[in-house]
């Protein structure tokens, strides 16, 4: 798979958002895994999860472990393999999400994410989403101190303005590695914090690039040059979709979400698909 870089590191084009493995209507734990290890054998070498991928108040970082045993049940070489985890949004376990942006909670749920990977440190380690309660600078001030402690190699956010990227990479010492927020054909109000992140060469990571979990399938239908572009190339037109994503800039690095290893193939895939300028512009059009 073509390469692209989060800080330093490079990793396959496309990733893996492993949330839909963990949260209602997840597959069983072998369908996962085998979701997981497709992936990998795709080329994939950045998978995407956080503590909060679970169901029951019970289960935190459910996601986390499974990665962890699929990462240690795979036949093949993982050293290259990103694992990027976030923190500071809760699950109770009646369906609600909740945040904490507190230093102190954000350095607790490090650590613990930490020993459910089974890694020294954590590769990519993120602010899952601002807490009002708490200012922005303290929640970042946090991943300052487990950078410099060593407990984790990166430092991202997710669901930030471009006045907190800004602020985020001040604090960080020019140390933030990438932003992680929604984007996709039915969402694309994020397009300053993507301009921003070229600008400044840091990672950007759409999450639900192909409009969410609801709403990938129907991806085509609500969006109709996608499906017509990929009839002509003979791909989905969620391929599409990531290959346009790609072709947006070079910072870019798709997660989409999967839970069968047929999915991510295609996903994959979308790395060795080239559009022609007349494409994008119909794309970005539509």
């Amino acid at each position: 798979m073509k390469i692209r870089h989060i800080g330093a590191a490079p990793v396959g084009a496309i990733g893996l958002g492993a949330m839909p493995m963990s949260i209602e209507g997840r597959p069983d734990r072998a369908r996962s895994v085998a979701t997981i290890h497709a992936a990998l054998d795709a080329g994939v070498t950045l998978i995407d999860t956080a503590d909060a991928y679970h169901v029951h108040a019970d289960e935190v970082g459910h996601n986390e472990s499974l990665i962890a045993e699929a990462l240690a049940g795979y036949g093949g070489d993982t050293s290259a393999v990103l694992v990027a985890t976030k923190g500071g949004h809760l699950r109770p376990g009646d369906g609600a999400w909740t945040r904490d942006g507190s230093p102190a909670y954000l350095k607790r749920a490090a650590e613990a994410s930490l020993k459910r990977l089974g890694a020294e440190a954590i590769g990519l380690y993120q602010f899952h989403r601002p807490d009002p309660r708490v200012p922005y600078a303290d929640s970042v001030g946090a991943l300052r101190d487990l950078l410099d402690e060593g407990k984790i190699r990166m430092a991202g956010i997710s669901n930030a303005d471009p006045g907190q990227i800004r602020q985020a990479n001040e604090i960080l010492g020019g140390r933030l590695v990438s932003v992680q927020n929604q984007f996709s054909p039915g969402f694309r109000s994020s397009e300053p914090e993507l301009e921003l992140c070229t600008e400044l060469g840091i990672a950007f990571l759409p999450w639900s690039p192909l409009n969410g979990i609801g709403g990938a399938g129907a991806l085509g239908t609500r969006h109709a040059a996608f499906a017509e572009i990929g009839r002509a190339y003979g791909v989905s037109p969620q391929r599409v979709c990531l290959a346009w994503m790609l072709a947006r800039s070079p910072v870019v690095v798709p997660i989409p979400g999967a839970s069968r290893p047929e999915t991510i193939k295609d996903s994959a895939a979308a790395a060795d698909l080239t559009l022609t300028g007349e494409d994008l512009a119909r794309l970005d059009a539509a």
